[in-house]
């Protein structure tokens, strides 16, 4: 595993958001949803997509604050300028699970 310096790790912008649209992406290669998250006033809503549909209805996934890394590059997915990478981890069948915080915190908080 390659290591990095306090100072790489700063450069990635992982901030807190809460979801506040999703909307189905029958468009996408893999079953996927598209997000709109709001990382606040300084931040704005930023849009995604995210291949959760095996954990997640669209239903519990609004007001559900999830980790985005929100300096990548846009990246257009199918019909969709990604603008934000939702993070997650692969269960033992491949599926995400979102990473969230375990408790509430205001929108646009960074993960240090």
């Amino acid at each position: 595993m390659d290591q990095i310096t306090w100072k790489d790790f700063e450069k990635v912008e992982l901030r807190v958001g809460t979801i506040s649209r999703v909307e189905d992406f029958p468009e996408a290669r893999k079953p996927a949803y598209k997000l709109w998250v709001d990382f606040g006033a300084e931040l704005g809503e930023k849009k995604s997509s995210a291949q959760i549909v095996k954990h997640y209805t669209k239903e519990e996934l609004i007001g559900k604050q999830v980790i985005g890394v929100i300096n990548f590059p846009e990246k257009q997915i199918g019909p969709v300028l990604s603008q934000v990478l939702v993070t997650g981890f692969e269960d033992d069948s491949g599926n995400v699970v979102l990473a969230t915080p375990d408790k509430r915190v205001p929108n646009g908080k960074k993960l240090f």
